[in-house]
């Protein structure tokens, strides 16, 4: 059998955020939030901010996009009920920020998106959650107040990592594998869920992700739902319809069969194009005649780290 899970390692190097982005991101995130708040200050003082960053960044398997892109979600929250609509204080917080970039922003349904243009964009839901409120209120664009906790759900997925931090690095070869499609996908919400309940630990992460896309088969055979692990536990599927479903249980059964298949051939060379074909041109291909490569070689699986505090000021 072909042993790629030294490629894998590569794969995981590729796609995850470097450093210097993470940084910028960081330093992006920080000048938001001291815009968002003087802005408030200035014009709404009885708002005060509140910021958690959530999403795939608290949870560690964000990945860097096909064409250099990248995401952070850092929610706005305000600790009172809001005396007006969802979308007004989406409003406010989008002014807040108006003119920040040269890429501009948007209001989305369920956000501001900031536009750091062909680096990263960031993401502002808003959100309100009074002392007495055991979940948060998202806003939703001319819609109103939505369920949700992101909180929650970050340490649901902090809590449920394995040490070898395997959980994490198969959710991005998932997201990976998404990004490359880019349609008929279930969103990186759904991937990590339908991973944490369907992952199938090994030592190599190409087998791993064999196993793991023929239990995510097996179980959406069974049922054509992923419903959230935390508040409000809802169906996430609701929103695919017939074609959806056909389309991506299609792709699904491809991409096993090629998986199955560069597992069994004992050509790495080819095995290596049979995970490109799915995993897209940053998957590594292997060549027969390439002495950086060992077919014996055994990569220790990284550690994760764990998320701190809930949001600051």
């Amino acid at each position: 059998m072909a042993n790629c899970h030294d490629l894998f390692h590569e794969f995981h190097q590729e796609i995850r955020i470097l450093s210097s982005k993470k940084e910028r991101m960081k330093t992006s995130k920080v000048a938001l939030r001291s815009k968002i708040r003087k802005f408030f200050k200035e014009n709404h003082p009885e708002y005060k901010p509140l910021f958690f960053t959530q999403g795939s960044q608290k949870s560690k398997n964000a990945i860097r996009y096909k064409d250099d892109m990248a995401d952070l979600d850092d929610g706005v929250y305000f600790n009172r009920l809001p005396d007006v609509s969802a979308t007004t204080l989406q409003k406010w917080v989008y002014d807040a920020i108006e003119g920040h970039t040269i890429g501009g922003q948007q209001h989305k349904k369920k956000c501001i998106r900031v536009i750091y243009a062909n680096d990263y964009h960031i993401d502002l839901p808003v959100l309100y959650k009074t002392d007495d409120m055991p979940h948060p209120k998202l806003a939703v664009k001319n819609e109103g107040w939505a369920d949700d906790d992101p909180k929650e759900f970050t340490k649901w997925f902090n809590d449920a990592k394995d040490k070898e931090g395997q959980l994490v690095k198969e959710t991005m070869f998932m997201k990976a594998w998404g990004d490359e499609r880019r349609h008929n996908m279930p969103s990186g919400l759904c991937m990590t869920i339908l991973l944490e309940k369907n992952c199938q630990y090994d030592d190599r992460d190409d087998l791993c992700l064999k196993k793991t896309l023929i239990a995510l088969k097996r179980d959406l055979d069974l049922g054509w739902f992923c419903y959230m692990p935390t508040h409000p536990k809802d169906d996430l599927f609701l929103k695919y319809d017939d074609t959806f479903k056909s389309n991506f249980l299609s792709a699904l059964q491809s991409f096993i069969d090629d998986a199955t298949e560069a597992i069994n051939t004992e050509d790495k060379e080819k095995a290596s194009k049979l995970w490109r074909k799915h995993l897209g041109g940053r998957f590594p291909e292997y060549k027969s005649s390439n002495k950086n490569h060992s077919k014996n070689i055994v990569v220790g699986l990284g550690g994760v780290a764990s998320a701190s505090k809930p949001w600051s000021e």
